[in-house]
């Protein structure tokens, strides 16, 4: 899906109206309206600001063009649920919610990572592989 579409599909589902919506992200109903036909693209703070507006990340908001990985676990972050969040309550795309959270690390080290569930199963599966060759 593209980015326009994106934008239409989470203003509609949150029932605001391309002028309700440029009041909360002081912009004019134009500029939503050159958004949504794609026109033009909002810039990057505006891409904050409809990240908090509607809870999702840029990412997300932009029709996820890319695929997020935690860059410190590996794991896929194909859905908002699973990536984390600063303290300010906006995504970080870097790092999963288990390996980050409110502007902190949960691990201290490599070591101390395979506390992280995602990690366990990575390595276990590897060790089954192992084991059954």
């Amino acid at each position: 899906m593209e980015a326009r579409d994106v934008l239409r599909n989470l203003r509609e589902k949150n029932n605001l109206t391309q002028e309700e919506l440029a009041e909360r992200i002081q912009v004019t109903r134009q500029a939503v309206s050159r958004w949504e036909t794609g026109e033009t693209q909002p810039n990057t703070d505006t891409l904050k600001l409809l990240s908090q507006v509607f809870d999702v990340s840029i990412n997300t908001r932009l029709g996820s063009p890319r695929q997020l990985v935690c860059q410190c676990c590996g794991m896929p972050l194909n859905e908002d649920g699973l990536i984390s969040r600063e303290p300010d309550g906006s995504y970080n795309e870097d790092y999963c919610k288990w390996c980050y959270t409110d502007g902190k690390f949960a691990y201290q080290s490599k070591e101390s990572l395979s506390g992280c569930e995602y990690a366990k199963s990575r390595s276990y599966r590897g060790r089954n592989q192992t084991q059954s060759v």
